[in-house]
């Protein structure tokens, strides 16, 4: 894998906004492959709205979201009513995010998020509209709601990961594409963060219950935040997202 963008192939564009477009989404064509089943993508059509590429084996979308800064965790995005009707709809794409040294013409990072890990609560919404369309409000994407494994770089501080481990990664979480129901999705990410803030492989039962006010707050009408715990922990354990170590003991697989 390559991580310089070919330059010369918009030298015939005047806009910047236009080049980076150009140059990124070559660059992913050239150099990226689907996550899913590890075959060539094939760029969308220019007219496709809701992805930018896709992969003629296994059908998975993708859009791509490029930056000249770091990736953070404040993303901007279109229509929030737009977004939030996508990540409900059989039609949202997966994600890629790229960032680019600006002076180099080289790829930082590039991740993809897939799209199972995008719910309504990640969403945030902006208080106020376009100065000539007032009506239309936009959104930005809270990339800290999502858990690190949701989180899978190709490339990370210009370093290019194994083909083999990104393709393991993406199957780790595949599991969450089961579930169809955006609060019972809601609470195995929540989890899945709590897990990822304690920054341990191993960890006890007691160590997740510290996060019950953090749940309770979020999940206000749920009365048996630990209960709701242990069967997140379980879940995970059934899918081999997590080892039963011993009586009140994790691991991360």
């Amino acid at each position: 894998m390559q991580i310089l963008l070919n330059t010369k192939i918009s030298d015939r564009y005047n806009n910047n906004s236009q080049k980076i477009r150009v140059l990124t989404e070559d660059w992913v064509g050239r150099e990226i492959f689907c996550p899913m089943c590890g075959n060539d993508l094939i760029k969308h059509e220019n007219n496709k709205k809701v992805a930018d590429f896709f992969c003629h084996k296994c059908n998975e979308d993708y859009e791509l979201k490029s930056k000249k800064n770091k990736i953070t965790n404040n993303i901007m995005d279109g229509s929030y009513n737009a977004m939030i009707e996508r990540i409900q709809s059989n039609n949202n794409p997966n994600f890629f995010f790229l960032n680019y040294d600006v002076k180099k013409f080289i790829v930082n990072n590039f991740i993809v998020i897939p799209k199972y890990f995008f719910v309504p609560d990640m969403i945030i919404k902006r208080k106020n509209g376009l100065k000539n369309r007032p009506n239309y409000i936009m959104c930005n994407i809270d990339l800290s709601r999502i858990p690190q494994t949701g989180k899978i770089f190709y490339i990370k501080n210009q370093k290019i990961e194994l083909k083999s481990k990104i393709l393991n990664n993406w199957q780790k979480t595949l599991f969450l594409r089961e579930q169809k129901e955006l609060l019972s999705k809601g609470w195995i990410l929540d989890v899945m963060n709590c897990i990822d803030k304690l920054g341990i492989n191993e960890f006890k039962l007691d160590e997740v219950y510290k996060f019950e006010n953090v749940l309770q707050t979020k999940h206000p009408d749920n009365k048996h935040i630990k209960d709701k715990i242990r069967q997140q922990l379980q879940l995970l354990r059934d899918k081999g997202y997590l080892s039963f170590v011993s009586r009140g003991k994790y691991k991360l697989n």
